[in-house]
């Protein structure tokens, strides 16, 4: 089977299909009526869960493509009979708004077959590393360059310190850290205060530089953002591989070990890109779900899933950190792409079409971190998808001839799934349109309904389960989408107007919050929230007074209540929980021992991080806040024991032991590396990790966590608007008798 879809990569994929597409099309085509379409769609939705059940077995990869050709089927024959059937109306907004229903639906499933078409078969290469190579191979010198804006000192001082720790010839590394905060052109601000800062920045940095062992670049002017940045200093770096690290992304000591065998084995190879793994919940997840733990992450269907089948269709692409490339090629290029604001995805666009390869590696080694507040996450997406639609419509990757067909689809697949917010806008407010106006914009009997749009719906959960399953909860894409389709549409819109108009946006990174408060970007939620709100009075005035439509309506209100459902569950992520610790603690689940008055007391550390961590010892003893003591622990990352001295600095009885806060006391640089590689130094802690948030969650269940969450943000938001209220009349009484 393998060997069948590799030849569908070359020219033999002509004639594969070509008998294919005219049956294929004939059967979606093909009329019949509701009962006939509902006898077909019921026997292929049981076909295709016979073969979701066999995909595991020994011939599991055709079944995979059996259950994804049936979904297709089943797609394609719902948007044909959309489209032939039911879009009819007499007035003109009408079928206005019914064609732009029908095109979300379009959208919508092209997005979904060009994900089957891309993760048919993800690849999952076999792991390289320094030792597979012969031992006379010379190898590239690597230079790991750390671009940086704003970013705190304390966090750039981690990832230095990491990098500088990765396991290869000292003599072939060097690591830079490129300071976009300190440039002249920042210290020539006619602020006063705030070249003044820029001094001080670029004075810190120097000096933690010239400590820790690296090497400190800025430039003149900060032109061109982070590409600019990169491309200034190919200027004074000349090694043969190029590390590219985000201010917050820390390596583990294997990065390099896992990926310059693949540069060393190709030299056609120009990248090879590692999986970006956050330690921290994004906003959404730290504010509502609460799941961090439990629930892959918002990106790991991306890295683990998509990214690995668009390496199959030699597709994969740069993602800005975490990444290895080829000085070489980037040369040939002019170095970073700089016309959009994506210049990762943009660079590897342009190596792509002149005929070099990228290679991703499924291997957590880098460890970042998401942004903190809903604010900072709407920044970053929005940044994402303006540079997505820069890239179609300024480079047409389409129709460039450089690039094989199976590569034009899977850039097409990843440029065109940015363009959701259009379609989750119209999703939201279609049933409203017939609520409030009575707008017939879906014209069909139940009968249809269950025999055309039902089985649609089954069919592309099935196949979303069997692709990504055990990356991507249900319901959970559909709350993320929404929170960021609000503002990412008008940024969209924007780049349409003006594709170069789009300036990149740093996204914020360690915020810290002293308090808790409601994110500035809830007003179109609260919009919706009353709207949907009042869609149910009016829909339930229909269901009294006009019995002709009741099956319609009770359809509409369904789809209704999810959209409110969903609205609900936004405005819960929405209330900014407070966050005051700067440097986020690590789930773990290490052995450890506390040394103390020559007593060593066994112990579990829970929560870890380069500054401190939290332990519980079931030790009958209780020490007291304030006192020091040594963190002793196996470190994989250095391969021997450590001792970090550490300071008690919370203390909490629990019925099975004690809980303690530490905070390390690392008085030298040897402590501080220490620290560093056994925080973040172990790439297994971060494979155990994923692979314990990596499990499937049936449709019921999630939707049952979905339904548990919709009273709380209510609330939330009532008892916090409500505190608000009460605090402004106080201090308006206070004014007044103040004035009197």
């Amino acid at each position: 089977m393998k060997q069948l879809l590799a030849r569908l990569q070359g020219p033999a994929a002509n004639w594969l299909l070509v008998p294919f597409i005219p049956v294929f099309l004939f059967l979606v085509f093909f009329p019949a009526d509701a009962s006939a379409q509902l006898l077909v769609a019921s026997s292929l939705l049981l076909l295709m869960w016979y073969g979701m059940t066999a995909t595991e077995g020994p011939r599991g990869q055709l079944f995979r493509i059996l259950v994804l050709i049936i979904g297709a089927y089943i797609t394609l024959r719902y948007i044909a009979w959309r489209g032939m059937y039911t879009i009819s109306a007499a007035e003109w907004s009408v079928l206005l708004m019914a064609l732009a229903l029908y095109l979300a639906e379009i959208y919508s499933s092209t997005i979904h077959l060009l994900g089957c078409l891309v993760n048919v078969s993800p690849l999952k290469r076999r792991l390289l590393s320094l030792a597979d190579l012969p031992s006379d191979t010379v190898l590239p010198s690597v230079d790991v360059l750390v671009p940086s804006y704003n970013e705190d000192p304390e966090m750039l001082e981690i990832t230095l310190r990491a990098a500088l720790q990765l396991n290869y010839p000292r003599e072939k590394l060097a690591v830079y850290l490129l300071d976009d905060g300190g440039t002249d052109q920042k210290l020539s601000n006619p602020d006063p205060r705030l070249a003044e800062q820029a001094r001080q920045r670029r004075i810190s940095l120097q000096a933690l530089c010239e400590r820790v062992g690296a090497h400190y670049l800025t430039r003149p002017r900060n032109e061109h953002a982070k590409a600019g940045n990169l491309n200034h200093a190919l200027q004074f770096v000349h090694g043969d591989l190029i590390a590219v690290l985000d201010a917050d992304h820390v390596p583990t000591v294997d990065f390099l070990n896992h990926t310059v065998p693949w540069m060393v084995r190709d030299e056609d190879v120009f990248l090879v890109q590692t999986p970006h793994f956050m330690i921290n919940p994004d906003p959404i997840d730290r504010n509502l779900l609460r799941s961090f733990r439990r629930m892959p992450s918002e990106n790991e269907m991306f890295y683990s899933t998509i990214q690995r089948g668009l390496d199959f269709w030699s597709a994969s692409f740069f993602c800005g950190s975490a990444a290895l490339l080829r000085r070489r090629h980037l040369d040939e290029v002019g170095g970073i792409s700089g016309d959009s604001i994506t210049e990762d995805a943009e660079t590897a666009y342009q190596l792509h079409s002149k005929g070099y390869r990228s290679i991703y590696v499924d291997k957590p080694m880098v460890a970042g971190l998401a942004p903190e507040t809903f604010t900072a996450f709407v920044t970053q997406r929005m940044r994402w998808a303006q540079g997505m639609i820069q890239i179609l419509l300024l480079k047409r990757p389409f129709f460039d001839n450089g690039l094989n067909w199976h590569q034009r689809l899977g850039y097409m697949s990843t440029i065109l799934f940015w363009l959701f917010p259009f379609a989750r806008t119209v999703f939201l407010l279609a049933p409203l349109a017939y609520l409030y106006f009575g707008a017939q914009i879906y014209n069909a009997t139940l009968p249809e309904i269950i025999a055309y749009t039902l089985p649609h719906l089954i069919a592309s959960y099935m196949v979303s389960s069997m692709l990504f399953g055990r990356t991507r909860w249900p319901l959970i894409s559909e709350l993320y989408e929404l929170m960021q389709s609000l503002f990412s549409l008008m940024a969209i819109i924007q780049v349409f107007i003006n594709p170069r108009k789009p300036s990149f946006m740093v996204t914020p990174k360690g915020d810290t919050m002293e308090d808790d408060f409601i994110s500035p970007l809830s007003k179109p939620f609260y919009i919706l929230f009353v709207l949907m709100s009042l869609g149910f009075l009016f829909g339930l005035e229909k269901l009294i007074n006009d019995p002709m439509t009741r099956e319609m309506t009770m359809i509409v209100l369904l789809w209704n209540a999810f959209n409110f459902v969903t609205v609900v569950a936004a405005l819960g992520a929405l209330f900014e929980r407070r966050q005051t610790r700067e440097a986020p603690r690590i789930p773990v689940n290490e052995t450890g021992y506390i040394l103390h008055d020559e007593q060593q007391l066994p112990c579990e550390i829970t929560d870890l991080s380069a500054h401190g961590c939290r332990l519980l010892c079931k030790d009958a003893s209780v020490l007291p806040v304030g006192q020091n003591l040594q963190l002793q622990s196996y470190s994989q990352a250095l391969g021997h024991k450590v001792i970090l001295p550490a300071m008690i600095r919370a203390v909490r009885q629990k019925s099975y032991g004690c809980e303690y806060g530490l905070q390390f006391q690392l008085d030298s640089e040897a402590l501080r590396n220490q620290a560093v590689a056994f925080a973040f130094g172990d790439t297994k802690r971060w494979e155990f990790f994923q692979m314990r948030r990596s499990r499937p969650m049936p449709f019921g269940k999630a939707a049952r966590i979905i339904l548990s969450l919709i009273w709380y943000p209510i609330t939330l938001h009532t008892r916090f608007v409500y505190q608000t209220l009460m605090e402004r009349v106080a201090r308006s009484g206070l004014k007044e008798s103040t004035h009197a």
